[in-house]
């Protein structure tokens, strides 16, 4: 009876223990209106950097850029790995880049969130295993209109997803396996999946596909959201008569659109089917990436039935078990970009922020973060960026991180808001300012600074968030801002004064306040100034009177 009773509180206690390991394990947590990435049971602000394509694959290079990532004051770093490094012969895995990558990352007191380079890097299949690029005629190649094999795997060919599904699924295992600290915090699926040259996979099974009928799954998603689909999706629906059945040419129309569709949905129950695999063996978050479509592209001419905002239904149905869509630009839209990631299903990240090196990054970063409630942001190649000591970004990761405690603690509810001057595609900068109510009062922000002369001014590396600290006392981050304050109801009467304005910093978690600026550096009193220089922290109170 004792052996007995002793054998089943050492399964208890095994059960508890893996039940704790599970629960500890990176996640996603809703706060208000904000989902944040939890790690060891406290919120993560990713200031991160995604290194090259190629850095993390040889890793005594990698080993020779840390110091430059500790510079730019990163505490996430997006590194690749690539299916033909993992399992260079069919069921043969080598977990040597992985496990240097963890080692490495611990070593210098980062986080970790890795990409699996596997069937799609950039639409195309060049990190496939060899085993895969030789085995054509199992692992089927997409073809163009014309029946044109291209070196993209198909979506449609059970055979590449089994294979990926079983490649990924060792790599998640072995990274809960050896992974004690959390060092990995996220994955990433795949990279810009999109179907080239053409709209659509033209291969037997592809054309099979297409013959068929809508899944149910996608048209009980239709209905159910129809008011908030993205007109792209709606408009094709709609207009062959919001069918509930049908082929995808009677549903959703015959040419690019309804094409496009189609092999949006190939390419997230593909996905969907490899994201699974990979929670089963270990459940952290994972998330997909697109590359965004330049004005008057077709779709072919961009990754065709990517994960981009005027297919994000089709994803949102037939991905659930992808986490987020996170976003890839290197335009200059920033704004209008990032404001279509964020939804009610849908929190953002940027784990491509542009290259390395744009004088946009850092104000970038405090409009993801501090408007949006972002999860994180991180420029790409993070690794050549130019002038590391003294390079915008590097200020602006140093500002994020002394207040990232209160961004994360004020993030979806209300208390928050960012700001920086839109771009056009063209980069032509849209100079309105910015308007917009928190506790109480109507804020203008400029990021035109007006004792500056305005041709010595970077405008596009402007930008800031405000966050409400009290009754009538708000913190301000940022760069090359001017706010200014009045009653949030007009007919109240009352005009608005600053009562103190202070800088300073924070170390170690408290605030040290420096000069106080009521005199010159806020117009005597009458607006709040962030000198366009560098970013910067200041503390203010205000006050109303008659």
């Amino acid at each position: 009876m004792r052996s007995r009773l002793a054998t089943f509180l050492a399964a208890l206690s095994l059960a508890g223990a893996a039940g704790a390991a599970a629960q500890d394990a990176p996640h996603f947590r809703k706060q208000g209106a904000a989902t944040q990435l939890i790690v060891d049971g406290k919120p993560l602000l990713i200031l991160g950097g995604e290194l090259g394509n190629s850095t993390s694959s040889d890793l005594n290079y990698l080993n020779g850029y840390w110091p430059t990532l500790k510079t730019i004051g990163l505490n996430t770093v997006i590194a690749t790995l690539e299916w033909d490094m993992i399992e260079p012969k069919e069921g043969v895995y080598d977990f040597a880049s992985v496990e240097g990558l963890i080692k490495q990352a611990e070593a210098n007191d980062v986080k970790l969130v890795l990409l699996w380079l596997a069937a799609w890097k950039n639409s195309t299949s060049s990190y496939a295993p060899p085993y895969i690029k030789h085995g054509w005629q199992k692992y089927a190649k997409a073809q163009d209109d014309k029946g044109t094999p291209v070196d993209i795997l198909s979506a449609f060919d059970p055979d590449t997803l089994k294979a990926d599904q079983r490649a990924f699924a060792a790599l998640m295992a072995h990274i809960k396996a050896v992974d004690k600290n959390h060092t990995v915090v996220m994955m990433q699926v795949e990279n810009e999946i999109g179907m080239l040259p053409v709209v659509r996979d033209y291969s037997p099974q592809a054309q099979a596909a297409y013959k068929g009928k809508v899944p149910k799954a996608l048209t009980d998603y239709l209905q159910k959201n129809k008011a908030g689909l993205h007109p792209f999706v709606r408009d094709a629906w709609t207009a062959n008569g919001s069918k509930t059945a049908g082929t995808w040419t009677e549903v959703f129309g015959a040419g690019p659109v309804g094409e496009e569709i189609f092999q949006g949905w190939g390419y997230a129950v593909f996905t969907d089917a490899l994201t699974k695999a990979g929670k089963a063996a270990y459940d952290l978050p994972m998330y997909i990436n697109g590359a965004l479509n330049a004005p008057d592209q077709k779709p072919g001419e961009y990754p065709s039935g990517g994960p981009i905002p005027h297919m994000f239904d089709i994803w949102k149905a037939g991905a659930p078990a992808v986490d987020l869509i996170g976003m890839d630009i290197y335009y200059p839209n920033y704004v209008h970009w990032a404001d279509q990631f964020r939804r009610a299903d849908n929190p953002v990240f940027v784990p491509e922020a542009n290259r390395a090196g744009q004088i946009d990054a850092g104000g970038n970063a405090f409009y993801t973060l501090g408007e949006l409630d972002g999860i994180g942001f991180s420029p790409f190649h993070i690794e050549t960026l130019p002038n590391p000591e003294t390079h915008p970004l590097t200020g602006a990761y140093r500002v994020l991180g002394q207040i990232g405690p209160l961004v994360l603690a004020n993030q979806g509810k209300g208390t928050m808001r960012g700001f920086k001057a839109p771009l056009s595609y063209e980069g032509v900068v849209d100079e309105t300012p910015r308007i917009f109510e928190l506790g109480g009062y109507k804020i203008s922000a400029s990021m035109v600074d007006s004792r500056t002369p305005k041709d010595t001014q970077t405008i596009p590396a402007h930008g800031g968030l405000i966050i409400q600290t009290g009754k009538d006392e708000f913190l301000v981050a940022g760069r090359g801002v001017i706010l200014r304050f009045a009653d949030a109801d007009p007919k109240s009467g009352y005009r608005v004064g600053l009562e103190q304005v202070v800088d300073g910093e924070f170390v170690n978690g408290q605030w040290v306040p420096g000069r106080w600026l009521n005199g010159d550096e806020s117009g005597q009193g009458r607006y709040l100034r962030m000198p366009p220089e560098k970013f910067g922290i200041q503390k203010l109170k205000v006050y109303r009177y008659k």
